[in-house]
């Protein structure tokens, strides 16, 4: 059976679990400095016997008070320089309202044991956002080459996160983008003519050249705004790509081709379909095979297009075209043995080392799938709560994120596969 709420009436509801609003800051002469951190990628025996044996390990290196939601990722990146699967960064906000507001932080972290454990390189204080403004279901978050700097999005638009020694002395600059217009929208929103409107999804050239941000708010028009570096380092706008056929916030982007320095489209999923930029002719298609109000929450090209749907999932079925997964049977909730096709997934991940084998963050939980989409495993020793990203490791395992934390996990191993069995009703 399928959960009873709608995905359109969620994505219009602001998020009461993470908030970030980053203030418009006066550009700094900003001189990268990059922290000390850890250069051992081995994990403990601890972790590794966990892994071993089975058995969910919890992450608790995460900077922050580690109350309510602080230590879930909200997103993962990579240094798109070294293509390493272990080291990788997150990002985390520390927002509950047991903090005072002078302790409350959005941190950005580092781990080089593919999440094991984490080293803080950059915090962003409360005088940065305002927990009063809904971040909705994600926030944009790039490495550029080589980790010298980071992109931000939020509801106050777009940054450039330059860590520093001291991560309390992080540096932060304004990527320029559009503001709320005079004319009224349709829904009331908790902003005035001129505040930024919010940033969402983003995407970066893997040789650090060319950025695209995609903007947009409830119902203000989305747009999609192109950058280029300059010489010092910051972005310079270039101007907008066509509008995107849509009104509909946009909820991810990917390039076909993540290691091509100038790939030929550019995919965007947005709340109600998925559609495809020809990056030659400024074409858009939009791709076949997404049944109608359909919200991407996120993507991923790893051997083709997989979408991560309002209530569905979608695999790869030629050029420009997707289908929706309809015979796996996905288990909603353990103890009253609920199944559907239907899912509320946030991300799927596919191993690049193994592309059949694929993981999928939901409402309900962490799936896994080892023949390319055709059955699912639920992870069923993990918390009963919602989980929102995943990363694969270079030894199989998966790190994955949700309300509850952050937790490696083991399910591809020859001791662990046994042990999870394909769901039948």
């Amino acid at each position: 059976m399928a959960l009873k709420h709608t995905c359109r009436a969620a994505l219009r509801s602001p998020s009461p679990i993470l908030f970030l609003a980053v203030l418009l800051t006066a550009p700094h002469t900003l001189q990268p400095q990059t922290p000390d951190l850890p250069t051992s990628s081995s994990r403990d025996a601890n972790t590794e016997d966990d892994l071993a044996n089975c058995r969910v390990h919890r992450v608790t290196t995460l900077p922050g008070s580690h109350l309510f939601a602080s230590d879930f990722i909200e997103t993962i990146a990579t240094d798109p320089a070294t293509q390493d699967p272990d080291t990788l960064w997150g990002l985390t906000a520390d927002m509950s309202n047991q903090l005072p507001a002078q302790d409350q932080a959005i941190y950005i972290s580092k781990s080089t044991n593919g999440g094991a454990t984490w080293t803080q390189i950059a915090r962003i204080d409360s005088r940065y956002f305002d927990a009063k403004i809904g971040e909705g279901l994600r926030k944009g978050f790039i490495v550029s080459p080589g980790a010298a700097n980071f992109v931000v999005t939020t509801q106050r638009g777009a940054f450039q996160i330059f860590p520093q020694t001291n991560p309390a002395a992080t540096l932060i600059k304004p990527i320029p983008g559009p503001s709320v217009p005079d004319t009224q929208p349709k829904l009331p929103i908790p902003k005035k003519s001129g505040d930024p409107v919010r940033a969402n999804a983003l995407a970066m050239t893997p040789d650090g050249r060319h950025l695209i941000i995609g903007y947009g708010y409830f119902d203000l028009t989305p747009q999609i705004l192109t950058y280029h570096q300059d010489d010092d380092g910051s972005w310079i706008e270039d101007g907008a790509l066509l509008h995107p056929p849509t009104a509909m916030d946009i909820l991810s982007m990917q390039f076909d081709d993540p290691q091509n320095p100038d790939p030929n489209y550019l995919y965007v999923g947005t709340g109600d379909q998925a559609y495809l930029l020809n990056r030659r002719n400024l074409k858009w298609s939009r791709i076949e095979g997404v049944g109608p109000d359909s919200a991407i929450h996120g993507m991923s090209v790893v051997g083709g297009l997989h979408l991560a749907a309002c209530w569905a999932l979608y695999v790869p079925n030629g050029p420009g075209a997707v289908r929706r997964v309809t015979d796996a049977r996905f288990l909603f909730h353990r103890s009253s043995d609920e199944i559907s096709s239907n899912l509320r997934a946030y991300t799927i991940d596919v191993d690049p080392s193994t592309p059949t084998r694929e993981v999928v963050t939901a409402l309900t939980g962490v799936y896994t799938s080892e023949d390319s989409g055709t059955t699912w495993r639920r992870l069923n020793d993990l918390p009963d709560e919602e989980f929102r990203s995943a990363h694969f490791n270079a030894d199989g395992s998966i790190l994955v994120s949700g309300i509850a934390g952050t937790f490696l996990v083991n399910p591809f191993s020859d001791t662990c596969s046994p042990r999870l069995k394909t769901h039948v009703k």
